[in-house]
């Protein structure tokens, strides 16, 4: 029995091993959807609230899964709500292929109503690989190599499927003659390691080094074994960008955690102090936060060659898969006697936790927003899925959570955008249901769309395995990290007109989804709510009532920073005097633990 080009595309997907599209429907992808309802025992339809979500879970299936994400979009608008989710995953090198309709052939150069010149709108985005379907024939080889395009340079792709050839009848083999094309599934990640020469030369650098800095990012979330082992040789402290978080547990004394604005102490003095820099699997971008130029020798590791040699200037730079690289590598290090560095940068990284603890039990009003990330971080499940929303949240997640082995963890991280935070907490609960997802999301991200989506969740959470999904929401009534940027960086007061937001009862309008939810507004009660959130036979909201005064300080504040950050509490700024008292006891403990260090010196 024939069959129409809806049918085959989705075969076609299922083919690649693909058996769940994130989207929502609409007159432009009609056939498609037809499809999907005929074929639901090949491929899961997930509809989501909004476009924009159904690309964020895209994003976040491939982030958890390391396989294709998929999503579905009507014509016009629909196409046009995808565009910030499919940056979010060109941006984190993420696979994604996106589907959308067009309106008919016929129509098309004619003005009608919701064409969009889609090719050129997603040429950006899906600049590796963007085609419209303009005949049955082009079918197979359009998916074929959207596909694997996605998959060889892990991207964003598109494909274009006008509503009138979606009806069409298929064609599975195009005849043999001139002008076909006869693709093929299947693609096998290769083995990518340098030259033994440039390894050999990679080794010589860092042999010599007497005072090795690592940074990790999302290229080494597979190489953990062998980051370790090259750390112990080389007795290195070890970074990690926002991306590289689940790359290394927190627990191992010589890694000193995030790196940046949202990062440590011990990450800046690393990289402060270091005289060979080895990046693996990053593009962090802020050469702020990395040695000054001429201070340290480079090594650099990346699948793309691309990324090499544009964030400090490499000595060497190594194409290859960081755990395959690490492992011809290995090798050819030498273990390092002198253990003076490696001892310094335990010590230091023991004591910053000791200041992380002591600034999450500082008083605020009502609740300090460090505490409630310090207080999950020792109850964190095992093998839990983490996200984050951009913001104020992405602070205490980079610095107070703990992550063990067999924790994943992720965030927007090339493109921060608002509004993933939810949206990837779905996506892992999909990807994995049998296991616990968190998300950390802000006020402002979840009355931007989070609280739209815990609709999705209410659709389907009772065919996951294990129900728990929580959503730990700031309420502090704030655009908290747009304030602190604009008194920091710019010298401004908080503008309330743009800042402050309105409070929603997020606990309330959880029970109204059927879920359980906990308000918190006593630090007391913030280690008891979490674990009555992790006990719960259904999704939860934990809205925690938090104050927006307490400063998300940077690990070296500079005196430009400094600057601004009075000029915007000597214009008058609403909040400058509660403002003044958290940042003085934040000061006072990182002061606390410089001293305890010259003490100890």
């Amino acid at each position: 029995m024939s069959q129409i080009v809806s049918d085959f595309l989705l075969h076609r997907l299922n083919e690649w091993g693909i058996n769940r599209i994130y989207g929502y429907p609409g007159d432009g992808i009609n056939g498609i959807v037809g499809a999907l309802d005929r074929l639901q025992d090949r491929i899961e339809f997930i509809q989501t609230r909004h476009e924009e979500m159904a690309a964020f879970m895209a994003c976040a299936h491939a982030k958890f899964t390391g396989e294709v994400g998929v999503c579905l979009a009507t014509s016009g608008p629909g196409a046009i709500h995808l565009l910030n989710g499919l940056y979010d995953a060109k941006l984190d090198h993420q696979p994604v292929v996106a589907i959308v309709g067009q309106q008919s052939r016929a129509a098309l150069g004619g003005d009608y109503q919701q064409e969009v010149d889609l090719i050129s709108l997603f040429k950006d985005v899906a600049h590796e690989y963007v085609h419209m379907c303009a005949t049955p024939a082009q079918v197979r080889h359009l998916i074929d190599r959207a596909v694997r395009i996605a998959k060889t340079e892990r991207t964003v792709t598109c494909l274009i499927f006008p509503n009138d050839v979606q009806e069409l009848e298929a064609v599975e083999k195009p005849p043999r003659a001139h002008g076909t094309i006869h693709s093929s599934t299947g693609y096998t990640i290769p083995r990518v390691i340098p030259h033994q020469q440039d390894l050999q030369q990679a080794a010589e650098v860092l042999n010599r080094g007497k005072k090795v800095a690592i940074l990790v990012g999302a290229g080494a979330l597979g190489a953990t074994d062998e980051v370790i082992q090259v750390a112990e040789l080389l007795g290195a402290g070890v970074a990690k960008a926002l991306l590289g978080k689940g790359a290394l547990p927190d627990e191992l004394p010589f890694v000193t955690g995030a790196i940046g604005l949202l990062g440590t102490k011990p990450s800046w003095e690393l990289m402060d102090g270091c005289d060979t820099l080895l990046m693996i699997g990053s593009s962090f971008p802020y050469s702020e936060f990395l040695p000054e130029e001429g201070q340290a020798r480079g090594v650099q590791i990346d699948l793309d060659g691309r990324m090499l040699g544009i964030r400090y200037p490499m000595e060497v730079n190594l194409v290859g898969d960081s755990a395959e690289t690490l492992r011809a590598l290995i090798p050819l290090l030498t273990r390092k006697t002198n253990r003076a560095w490696r001892e310094k940068i335990e010590k230091d990284v023991a004591q910053w936790w000791q200041v992380l603890e002591s600034r999450a039990m500082h008083d605020a009003d009502p609740i300090n927003p460090q505490r409630v990330f310090w207080e999950l971080s020792s109850r964190l499940p095992d093998n839990c899925i983490i996200s984050s929303d951009s913001g104020s949240a992405a602070n205490w997640y980079a610095r107070d959570l703990k992550i063990r082995r067999g924790m994943m963890c992720s965030l927007s991280g090339g493109l921060a955008t608002m509004g993933p935070g939810v949206p990837y907490a779905i996506a892992a609960k999909f990807a994995f249901p049998d296991r616990v997802a968190i998300a950390l999301v802000g006020d402002g991200a979840m009355q931007m769309n989070g609280n739209s989506e815990l609709v999705t969740a209410a659709k389907y959470w009772q065919q996951w395995q294990d129900p728990r999904l929580i959503v730990l929401v700031l309420n502090n009534r704030d655009l908290n990290q747009v304030t602190w940027e604009q008194r920091v960086m710019s010298g401004d007061p908080k503008f309330e007109g743009s800042q402050s937001l309105p409070d929603f009862p997020y606990a309330r309008y959880a029970e109204l989804l059927g879920f359980k939810g906990i308000r918190v507004d006593r630090p007391e009660s913030i280690g008891p709510a979490w674990e009555e959130a992790l006990a719960a036979d259904r999704p939860v909201i934990l809205e925690a009532y938090t104050d927006g005064n307490v400063p998300p300080l940077p690990p070296h504040i500079k005196l430009e920073q400094a600057k601004a950050y009075v000029s915007a509490l000597l214009h008058r700024d609403p909040e400058a005097i509660n403002i003044i008292k958290q940042s003085i006891k934040e000061i006072k403990e990182s002061w606390f633990s410089s001293g305890q260090e010259e003490k100890g010196n």
